[in-house]
């Protein structure tokens, strides 16, 4: 059944268009993309009074994460040509990531966005995953209320953090922890059976964090589409903790920044003078790269993570609330040095 509607969105005979949820088409992505974008810089207007040159500063969600899980890839489509809603839904393991969900302006009120999240959520059942979560605007009522509906409720803030990187010579010394034994090496230089063993390391530290949770396919494609790597911090033979970092062009790192998707310090070695290190292998690379800014999002639910990053030098940029449902809805212990983004 469909919502009371507004008048925009029906045709010029005062009628509900016909829409048809799908999965996204190779034939898609650029469309979807303004979907994204035209839908987002609709809300950003009306938050801020003022509409953004680009609703995500560069960054890019669309092709990637198709090619990563085409199933759980949707549009809403008018009359079998225009598309008017689309939602983007990836697994990491038993944890189902939903969002970014987006419907054209013009077509809000009609339920189609509960047609999108519902469709995905079907995909999360498909895959047994356990854990469903998405992130949202705390401010927007309309947005929480939307989620509320199929059980999704408010835990705690995502914070956007981010520090300037200075130019090679002029960098202001934070203190470094003494590196010691530990050492960094990148994924993409890895030899391919290499890897394969690397992603089994990865999943053990996932494992612990959140049971079942694995970020192989997101360590995939950002290797085999040079979306930015991934750093192992090793200590001889041992795994201590790894970050999956994105560089701009087709990634998620906006325009002049590295970004980092997941980072997580083996809980069994859970020192925050790793994580300092991680970070700082990571601001290195960014600075070899050229960019100006490393932004790392945090839950402030792993407050000893957050505390971390203040301690670093690490402003907040943006809030936001995560949402969750499932089984394992509370599995976060507030020491564990994790930054993950479910955006």
């Amino acid at each position: 059944m469909r919502a009371t509607v507004d008048r925009a969105g029906l045709d010029p005979q005062g009628r509900l268009p016909k829409v048809q949820i799908r999965r996204i088409r190779k034939g898609d992505l650029s469309r979807v993309r303004d979907v994204f974008e035209q839908s987002f810089g609709d809300f950003l207007e009306r938050q801020l009074g003022t509409r953004p040159r680009q609703a995500f500063n560069g960054a890019q969600y669309v092709h990637h994460r198709w090619l990563m899980e085409p199933w759980g890839c949707f549009v809403a489509e008018e009359d079998g040509s225009k598309l008017v809603g689309a939602a983007l839904a990836a697994t990491w393991g038993s944890l189902g990531l939903l969002g970014p969900v987006a419907v054209l302006t013009h077509y809000h009120n009609q339920s189609i966005a509960q047609q999108l999240i519902r469709a995905a959520e079907e995909f999360f059942e498909e895959n047994k995953a356990t854990l469903h979560g998405a992130v949202s605007y705390a401010t927007s009522a309309k947005h929480l209320a939307i989620f509320h509906k199929f059980g999704y409720r408010p835990k705690s803030l995502l914070a956007v953090m981010s520090r300037a990187i200075e130019r090679p010579g002029t960098r202001s010394a934070l203190p470094r922890p003494p590196r010691g034994t530990l050492t960094v090496r990148r994924f993409s230089t890895l030899e391919e059976t290499k890897k394969k063993a690397a992603l089994l390391r990865f999943h053990r530290i996932t494992n612990a964090v959140c049971k079942g949770m694995d970020l192989a396919k997101e360590v995939e494609i950002v290797d085999g589409l040079a979306l930015g790597d991934t750093l192992l911090l090793e200590r001889g033979a041992d795994l201590a903790g790894f970050a999956i970092y994105h560089t701009p062009g087709v990634s998620e790192a906006p325009a002049g920044s590295g970004y980092v998707k997941f980072l997580a310090i083996d809980p069994k070695q859970r020192k925050v003078e790793h994580l300092e290190q991680l970070v700082g292998s990571i601001e290195d690379l960014a600075q070899e790269q050229g960019l100006s800014r490393v932004i790392l999002p945090v839950y402030l639910r792993y407050w000893q993570a957050y505390s971390t990053l203040v301690k670093c030098g690490y402003q907040v940029d943006q809030t936001m609330v995560r949402m969750q449902k499932g089984k394992q809805e509370d599995y976060e212990d507030p020491a564990d040095l994790v930054l993950d983004d479910w955006r």
